[in-house]
């Protein structure tokens, strides 16, 4: 008998399938079964107007890990928690040049995919790079209204 798997798909696989999604009804369900903190906090970090990025828009320049998904690196669902650092706000006592540091690392201990979509993220860019994930898609699927909250 088979073993059932026991990979937890990376965000950008959760995102692959949404885009490889032929319909909006699909796209949502997908986003409903992989729901995830971690997942909500990526893709309102791209949509909500409100949430800036301290980082500069643009390419960053980091070594892309090239190691094969679920071995040496971090993921970005672990990650996720220190995301605030680089949000306005998140961390106003950390010096701009040790954020830039910090959010380099990261990437580079993250899957080359999952580096990919947060610089994707941080220029409010998901909605063009994973076609179908339209802000009427993740509110659906979060139940969040048009501030990017959920509604009660």
């Amino acid at each position: 008998m088979a073993q059932p798997s026991t990979h937890t798909p990376l965000l950008s696989e959760i995102l692959d399938k949404v885009h490889k999604a032929k319909t909006k009804d699909q796209k949502v369900a997908i986003l409903k079964e992989f729901d995830s903190d971690p997942l909500r906090m990526v893709i309102k970090s791209s949509f909500d107007p409100k949430i800036e990025w301290e980082m500069p828009n643009g390419a960053v320049p980091y070594q892309a890990n090239e190691a094969p998904i679920g071995t040496e690196h971090n993921v970005l669902r672990r990650e996720s928690k220190k995301l605030y650092r680089f949000i306005k706000g998140g961390d106003p006592t950390l010096p701009r040049a040790k954020k830039e540091n910090l959010f380099i690392q990261m990437l580079e201990g993250l899957h080359k995919s999952e580096a990919e979509l947060i610089v994707n993220a941080k220029d409010k860019r998901l909605h063009q790079v994973y076609k179908g994930l339209s802000s009427a898609v993740v509110k659906e699927a979060f139940s969040w209204n048009d501030e990017y909250y959920k509604e009660a």
